[in-house]
């Protein structure tokens, strides 16, 4: 029974005690600095989330005015971030068709409400980060997470273009050695620095990871107090079971 429970515990031990797994193909993924208390990063990674995201993912299982969870109220959210004919109460669709989008990408956009639960923000994080240019592409771009990916990089007018660079291994003196080295250089620089695009993806992965279960904080917060009361009811519990089998021999 011993070695079946820590059969069963080995996988979950290694899951977290590892603080950035590794993606499908092999590539370490970078942490990401989330936050769902920092109700600012969540306001400035939705207005990133509306403008580089929505008009093609849709968040279907969101409902505009439950940004109100991050302080929005709902003249902002309507004047600041709804730029079609939606309304608050509505939920966060694009009017992009599906079949459009599988005849001009080959496959249609995913819907992104729950994607952060999908792939996880540590994936998310180091997927948003990791375009680089490729010609060979149709869409002239590529990706270090996703080889091949469908989708070009919705962010690049922020990051910029970074290129691949394939060098030959250095050995002693300067000789050719074994493998090759590769590295990701900026061609063209985007309109921030890489520190302030690496903060606003976090912003944008935080944002993704709160859509994902909206009330995961409240339902942090509620389990706390459900585990305070059970553990006052303990001692009065344990007091009335003494009393009721004292006299049972």
């Amino acid at each position: 029974m011993k070695k079946l429970i820590a059969a069963l515990l080995l996988p979950a031990a290694v899951f977290v005690a590892s603080p950035s797994r590794a993606s499908e193909g092999g590539v370490r993924l970078d942490h990401a600095p989330i936050d769902q208390t920092d109700v600012i990063s969540l306001q400035r990674g939705a207005r990133t989330f509306v403008n580089y995201c929505l008009n093609c993912h849709s968040a279907s299982l969101m409902r505009w005015n439950r940004l109100s969870d991050i302080g929005l109220n709902d003249s902002q959210i309507q004047d600041d971030l709804i730029f079609t004919g939606a309304k608050v109460g509505d939920l966060m669709k694009v009017s992009f068709a599906p079949k459009d989008a599988k005849k001009w990408f080959g496959v249609a956009p995913p819907d992104l409400s729950v994607i952060a639960r999908a792939r996880g923000a540590d994936w998310l994080y180091s997927y948003l980060r990791g375009f680089y240019r490729d010609p060979a592409r149709p869409t002239g771009w590529n990706n270090t997470v996703f080889q091949n990916v469908g989708m070009p990089n919705p962010l690049w007018q922020l990051q910029g273009q970074r290129v691949r660079v394939v060098q030959a291994a250095k050995g002693e003196e300067g000789k050719e050695g074994h493998g090759e080295t590769v590295k990701y250089e900026m061609a063209v620089p985007g309109s921030l620095t890489p520190l302030q695009f690496d903060q606003t993806v976090a912003d944008l992965v935080n944002f993704l990871v709160y859509m994902g279960e909206p009330a995961a904080l409240t339902r942090k917060h509620i389990g706390i107090f459900v585990l305070l009361y059970l553990l006052a009811m303990w001692p009065l519990v344990w007091l009335l079971k003494r009393e009721y089998w004292k006299d049972v021999h």
